[in-house]
């Protein structure tokens, strides 16, 4: 039914520009989604990126800290009485 429908609709004369135009719109349309989404998924992954450098810098700092502190008891002790720590 449906084919019917196209193939008079197409015989007609002023069907076939109708159609060939109505397929650009829609392949127009389908692009511009498909870079809607595209932006969107780039979005995310910018957005996870700049969470992930995020945490590697707070991460790092603990990391540089904890090569800075004390050893033991003993170096604590001495740190504490020269006013270092």
């Amino acid at each position: 039914m449906i084919a019917t429908l196209l193939g008079g609709f197409a015989a007609s004369p002023w069907g076939r520009p109708a159609l060939r135009y109505g397929t650009i719109v829609l392949a127009v349309l389908l692009f511009l989604l498909a870079l809607r989404r595209s932006g969107e998924r780039t979005g995310r992954l910018a957005e996870r990126l700049e969470t992930t450098e995020k945490a590697n810098g707070v991460q790092r700092q603990m990391l540089e800290a904890a090569v800075r502190r004390p050893r033991d008891r003993n170096e604590l002790a001495e740190r504490l009485r020269d006013g270092r720590f």
